[in-house]
């Protein structure tokens, strides 16, 4: 094993990190409105309160490391979606606003208008990553320099905005999930019916991605069918999907959010194996861009392999501290 598949495996272990966990809370924003009142609302955004922003750290590693191990990559990623990632930051921005201020001032308008500002925050940042994601899987038009030469609507297409839909509901699930775990009384039993509603959108939602994927983007498939290996990871996942109703449904639910979790970092490592080694597939004549010619020298990848040793237990111990610091369920006092 080279150092570029160590890094392509490391950027989907990042990937896939900050998926499961910033993924229930962006979750608990989607499902914000329907939680009864302020009281409610504002035990979520206490559930999440101590958790949010750690869980960002997963992405703000996974931008750096893919900037400096495949430059060539990160460069035209970003030269591709400009705005959408403008867009993404916007909301990430406003989803931090409107936690740090919602309890600022005790008046119902201010509260209310935060209450938005979280809710368009979280929904706008997740249909962003699935269209993010829909487009890595289909692949971009780019020229022999490596720079897209499509638009913005190209970025737009059914595909894509399917996978933005795939997105919401696996977060909205898993949110919904995670808010169950954390809370009690009124709101709990609240969620308990949300938790099959949410899983049922997610089911459709899936084979519908599904199918267009084996549909329409044929390089997928072949990637599928060149890996035997990733067969396990496929069964995995369809049975992780399976359990959940069943968890659901013999009230084991931290196995039901465990199987959300895992579901999530299956998703994660199908879009790894059907993109490999792939790091922007070209549909038009030019060379893609994969593990190779879009990675940094060997020395600069070596250098990276010591600072990850060093850094990557740090941000596994913090997280794993804040979590169990904070691991009861929240109350109003």
């Amino acid at each position: 094993m080279d150092l570029n598949l160590i890094w392509f495996i490391l950027l989907g272990v990042l990937l896939a990190g900050y998926a499961i966990l910033d993924g229930f809370d962006l979750g608990v924003g989607i499902i914000h409105p329907i939680l009864g009142g302020e009281k409610e609302r504002g035990l979520a955004i206490k559930a999440i309160g101590p958790l949010w922003d750690g869980n960002e750290v997963w992405l703000v590693t996974f931008g750096g490391a893919l900037f400096a191990a495949f430059p060539e990559a990160y460069a035209t990623i970003l030269s591709a979606m400009y705005l959408p990632i403008m867009l993404l930051l916007f909301c990430l921005i406003l989803r931090a606003v409107s936690i740090d201020f919602y309890s600022k001032v005790e008046s119902r308008f201010w509260k209310l208008f935060w209450d938005c500002g979280f809710t368009i925050s979280s929904l706008g940042a997740t249909i962003v990553f699935g269209v993010a994601a829909g487009n890595l899987i289909q692949g971009f038009p780019i020229d022999e320099r490596g720079t897209y030469t499509g638009d913005l609507i190209g970025l737009f297409t059914p595909y894509t905005l399917a996978t933005g839909f795939l997105a919401t509901t696996v977060f909205a699930m898993h949110g919904a999930m995670f808010l169950f775990l954390k809370t009690t009384g009124d709101v709990r039993e609240r969620l308990k019916g949300w938790l099959w509603h949410t899983w049922g959108v997610f089911l459709i939602a899936y084979i519908l991605v599904s199918m267009m994927t084996l549909i329409e983007n044929e390089h997928v498939v072949d990637n599928i069918k060149q890996a035997p290996w990733a067969i396990p990871i496929v069964i995995l996942n369809v049975l992780c999907v399976a359990n959940i109703p069943r968890a659901i449904m013999a009230e084991k639910y931290a196995q039901a959010f465990a199987s959300s979790s895992i579901n999530i970092a299956c998703l994660v490592g199908l879009y790894s194996v059907s993109t490999f080694p792939n790091m922007v597939y070209s549909t038009s004549e030019s060379t893609s861009l994969d593990i190779y010619n879009a990675a940094s020298s060997q020395g600069t990848l070596w250098l990276m392999c010591i600072i990850a040793m060093i850094g990557v237990p740090l941000i596994a111990s913090y997280t794993a501290i804040v979590y169990w610091t904070f691991r009861h369920p929240v109350t109003e006092s």
